[in-house]
């Protein structure tokens, strides 16, 4: 199991008016909790915690949290945001064990071009980004492949037909369409309305130079 590193301080006093101070100091209050011990307060360096968001799916990453030098394996349950400013306002970690299992959801990577893009001028809809998954913690993959390769023009893959390593198991609905092969959009040229006439005009100017000659 690869696990990323990221280091935290315990902080002894909880509320609101903490946080605010915390976070007007350039960090993140935190708590991490688990089957065999307690909620703990935590504090996080703000910079270093937007770094490692932004470079790890963090959902499906194990996280060796170093908390005053003692180490956990750990996983991001959940990440607050403000709601306009590019601050992060709190974060839950779930302290991990061995041989209990956690979902997580997991990245898809699509492999290949689909037969109906190279032949038919299609297009590959990508609708599921991700797979909610059931395993152990030991054996959270980093992403799941999909071959699109013999993907023909309205067909579609689902997520129960995805093959899965060894040890994981679905928690998405296996019904749910991930990707699907679209046919090429064209663009029907506007045609003139059934029995319309671009000739009446001409007929009507016919018509007026008929009359002038009868009354002559």
């Amino acid at each position: 199991m690869a696990t990323v590193p990221f280091s935290a301080t315990t902080r002894g006093t909880t509320g609101k008016g903490v946080a605010r101070k915390l976070r007007a100091a350039g960090q993140v209050p935190a708590v991490i909790y688990g089957h065999a011990r307690q909620p703990q307060p935590l504090a996080l360096d703000h910079h270093a915690l937007t770094l490692f968001l932004e470079k790890h799916p963090y959902q499906s990453t194990v996280i060796a949290l170093n908390v005053d030098g003692t180490s956990s394996n750990t996983l991001i349950r959940e990440v607050q945001r403000h709601p306009y400013k590019k601050q992060i306002l709190h974060v839950d970690f779930q302290e991990l064990v061995a041989g209990e299992t956690v979902t997580v959801p997991v990245p898809l990577h699509f492999v290949g071009t689909p037969e109906g893009v190279r032949l038919s001028g299609g297009m590959l809809d990508q609708i599921l980004h991700e797979l909610e998954l059931d395993c152990d913690p030991t054996n959270i993959p980093g992403h799941i492949n999909v071959d699109v390769t013999a993907l023909t023009i309205g067909h579609s893959i689902h997520a129960g037909e995805i093959a899965l390593p060894a040890g994981v198991t679905l928690r998405s609905n296996p019904d749910a369409t991930v990707c699907v092969c679209a046919a090429p959009r064209v663009e029907a040229e506007a045609a003139p309305a059934e029995g319309a006439s671009t000739s009446e005009p001409e007929l009507i100017r016919k018509a007026k130079a008929d009359e002038e000659a009868e009354a002559k």
